[in-house]
């Protein structure tokens, strides 16, 4: 009999220990609720952005938050889906693609398992080259232009910029290309013009503008409204003034967003303490990320397409401002 109890002493010990230490929601000894995030690669904004927001929620909220790097936002949403993340940073476009069952998310179909807390920060859809013919969109017909890799948000960004220019992809010599290729190629005289979707500024641009004479072509006027009149997830956006060298004046272009998504099934008080704690404590924030910024409420509204969490809306509420909650 003492055996007995000992055995199931260890087999609960063990159980414990087991659900203290899964991907998913819970809570931690002490009783605080446990969360994965899901940012991209260990390189990029999202996973240094991602560990900001983890440690100030940790410090205003009591729920702690393992940041982990993932292949980005499709990765983020499907890994919400299945349960193995409740937080993820994601791109507001690929965001619509995936309530929608649309484009990169045509196999999967429509997912509804998420919802929004809000925007974060711009990521700018910038168009590069060091041709001096290429003034505007239009004037990529029958040009190299690097549109992202195949089925990417870039890609997809890319398509819609050079539609609402009146051009397709048959329209110029599409190239598929990472940011750091892209750069590459433009260097080497191997491509005329890349799109490229990021904060600004990008480190990609900022080397090519440091070692050539590159500068970003406008994304502005009848282009930029009819890219959103048809796609309202994009915004207008300013690269300002010298954030790339020899960039001396502000350059108009367009704009998805970083937003910060959690599981449909997270709890109303947790959201919303997740939401006050991020947009009441900008300055925080900003003092750790140069990206924190941009937290704004109307940033954090504005040009979503899918709908926001309960919690996050009661926040905004509060400040004012009704979004769509499901």
């Amino acid at each position: 009999m003492k055996r007995f109890l000992a055995i199931l002493t260890v087999l609960a010990v063990v159980l414990v220990a087991f659900a203290a230490c899964g991907g998913g929601q819970g809570e931690t000894p002490s009783g605080a609720t446990a969360m994965t995030m899901g940012t991209g690669g260990t390189q990029g904004t999202y996973y240094a952005y991602g560990g900001i927001l983890g440690n100030q929620l940790k410090t205003s909220t009591g729920i702690t938050v393992n940041v982990v790097s993932t292949d980005g936002s499709k990765a983020n949403i499907l890994g919400i889906d299945t349960g193995n993340y409740q937080l993820g940073t994601v791109q507001s476009d690929v965001m619509a693609y995936a309530a929608a069952g649309t484009r990169t998310f045509e196999a999967e179909g429509a997912i509804d398992t998420f919802r929004v807390i809000g925007g974060l920060y711009a990521e700018a859809v910038q168009l590069i080259t060091m041709d001096p013919e290429i003034k505007s969109v239009a004037d990529l017909k029958g040009k190299k232009v690097s549109i992202g890799a195949a089925g990417s948000g870039v890609y997809f960004n890319a398509v819609d910029v050079l539609a609402a220019a009146g051009l397709t992809e048959d329209d110029i010599k599409a190239q598929y290309q990472s940011f750091g290729d892209s750069a590459d190629a433009l260097k080497d005289g191997k491509i005329d013009a890349a799109f490229i979707v990021a904060g600004a500024p990008t480190p990609a641009i900022q080397e090519l503008c440091t070692s050539a004479d590159a500068y970003l072509v406008p994304i502005d006027g009848e282009v930029a409204d009819k890219l959103m009149a048809e796609s309202p997830y994009y915004t207008v956006y300013e690269v300002p003034a010298e954030t790339y060298k020899g960039q001396t004046e502000a350059v108009k272009t367009v704009t998805v967003k970083a937003t910060l998504i959690v599981s449909a099934s997270a709890s109303e008080e947790d959201v919303y303490n997740i939401t006050k704690a991020i947009f009441d404590n900008a300055e925080a924030i900003t003092a750790a990320h140069a990206k924190g910024a941009e937290l704004s409420i109307e940033n954090a509204t504005d040009g979503m397409t899918a709908p926001f969490h309960a919690g996050a809306a009661k926040y905004f509420a509060e400040k004012g401002v009704e979004v769509e909650a499901k």
